[in-house]
């Protein structure tokens, strides 16, 4: 049978199994209703038909992560290295490139799958760890809601810096403009993050002159020890935490691009779109935070009042009255709205993806019930920035090194690639994998966290040996103890039930 032949069973199996839904093209409730006349993505959880994949440029998968990574939020993780971890600007800037490549690889993998299949990536998670692919549903929902409220506040930051616009105020108005972008859906996600990194890379080059001219920056020292080791450690979970933070949504943003698309060209584009502006910006946030060492200094102050969007500020601001820097700072803090986009449009099919009677209620609806959660977040998260991005951030590389690893053995090892699928049969639990596998990989991944990981919360009895202020090396540890459970139990699992 011709690939052609196959894909035509395939969309007849799936028409079959999926006759007693509704099409999306039809809706029943008056929310779809109104998204249907504004011209929004109704389309949940339900799988993308081939005559409906018109999505052929590369530019999606390329700048789907272009506009987002072309933030403030992405300048303050990179601030991180060596602010919070004292780390010098060397040590920073190899962390930075290495890990934000390691990072971005498996999001370009799994991005592959969403146009091969036209499933959503929760969807695709059934067929890697059965009924454990509910619990990593809602953890991808809770790490869109906690990153999006991280993601406003150095924007808030921004705008409070401006005039006296108090916190709420500042989130308030960014969370309201990400809701309304990201509730139309897939095309105007992707139609916001082509164009979107335009005016803040043009900021970010202004920022890099502006900074220039302080002469502020400092190399710092390179240290060695077990301190600097365990420093050197938990900067690496939060690097990796901020790219490999969208494994759990990777397929979302390429279900509409046709099945024959080389699975090279997009991976690898959504790689360089995802490595590039972070690497970029995440430097120049190291650059930045080192100004902030220096005692009794005009930036050392901005940092103390307003973290790094007070910094941000104090660059383009503080040595002049000119207005027109004033309007490129409130510029630049829209583009909260830009790395918020892709989280809640996520989040809403996330949601759909925990439990059936959840998809019946419209993607819309859960987009924008998930944005005013984050909203209650981040307000209260603005006064402790840096505790609650540096924490966040290595607590979502925590969850999604357990997930890619029981994703990895399942494809390579047991499905051996792409034809080891049956995408008709994403919603029958009879033929999916029961995930005992999974659920014995996720508890040796739970393990493994409690032992090594490091946070101002809790310290595991590993990362506690690991210099002064511990080490943190959960992530690394999750995938090797999520390795060995999964692969312990597989076998015995597809020999007993066959599944």
């Amino acid at each position: 049978m011709s690939d052609e032949e196959k894909n035509i069973a395939i969309e007849k199996t799936f028409a079959d199994t999926t006759s007693t839904h509704i099409s999306p093209k039809e809706p029943t409730n008056w929310i779809d209703k109104v998204g249907l006349r504004i011209n929004a993505e109704i389309r949940g959880i339900e799988r993308v038909p081939e005559d409906e994949r018109t999505d052929t440029s590369l530019l999606s998968p390329l700048l789907i992560f272009l506009s987002p990574n072309m933030v403030i939020t992405s300048v303050a993780t990179g601030a991180l290295g060596t602010t919070a971890f004292g780390l010098d600007f060397r040590t920073s800037v190899i962390v930075i490139v290495l890990f934000s490549i390691i990072g971005s690889l498996p999001v370009g993998l799994l991005s592959s799958f969403g146009m091969r299949f036209g499933l959503r990536q929760q969807i695709l998670s059934r067929y890697f760890s059965g009924y454990l692919a509910r619990l990593f549903a809602l953890f991808n929902v809770i790490s869109c809601i906690g990153w999006n409220a991280v993601n406003v506040i150095p924007c808030a930051q921004l705008l409070s810096s401006v005039g006296p616009l108090p916190p709420w105020a500042g989130c308030l108005i960014l969370v309201i403009c990400t809701c309304i972008f990201a509730v139309f859906g897939y095309k105007t996600v992707h139609l916001y993050e082509r164009y979107a990194w335009i005016p803040n890379f043009i900021i970010f080059m202004i920022i890099i002159g502006k900074y220039t001219q302080t002469h502020a920056f400092n190399w710092g020292e390179m240290k060695s020890g077990k301190t600097e080791a365990g420093n050197v450690l938990s900067f690496i979970a939060v690097i990796f935490g901020f790219t490999a933070g969208w494994i759990p949504s990777s397929a979302d943003y390429t279900v509409y691009m046709p099945s024959n698309t080389s699975p090279w060209k997009v991976g690898a584009a959504m790689v360089c779109g995802l490595a590039t502006p972070a690497i970029f910006t995440c430097i120049l946030g190291a650059a930045i935070g080192t100004s902030v060492n220096i005692d009794g200094s005009r930036f050392q102050k901005a940092y103390n009042e307003n973290s790094i969007g007070g910094v941000v500020y104090e660059i383009l601001c503080g040595d002049n009255n000119n207005q027109g820097y004033r309007f490129i700072v409130v510029v630049f803090a829209l583009g909260a709205i830009a790395n918020n986009i892709p989280g809640s449009y996520s989040l809403s099919l996330a949601v759909q993806s925990i439990w059936s009677q959840f998809a019946r209620v419209p993607r819309i609806a859960w987009c924008i019930a998930g944005n005013l959660v984050s909203l209650a977040f981040s307000i209260p998260a603005y006064y402790k920035f840096e505790a609650a991005m540096s924490n966040f951030l290595s607590i979502i590389g925590y969850n999604v090194s357990i997930y890619l690893s029981i994703a990895l053995c399942e494809h390579f090892i047991y499905r051996k690639g792409f034809s080891g699928y049956d995408v008709s049969d994403f919603n029958n639990s009879k033929t999916l994998p029961l995930g005992i596998a999974a659920i014995v990989a996720f508890s040796f991944g739970i393990c493994a966290t409690v032992l090594s990981m490091n946070q101002t919360w809790y310290q595991g009895v590993i990362a506690r040996q690991i210099g002064d202020y511990g080490g943190d090396i959960a992530w690394e540890l999750n995938m090797v103890f999520a390795f060995v459970g999964f692969n312990l139990v597989r076998p015995f699992e597809l020999k007993y039930f066959g599944r």
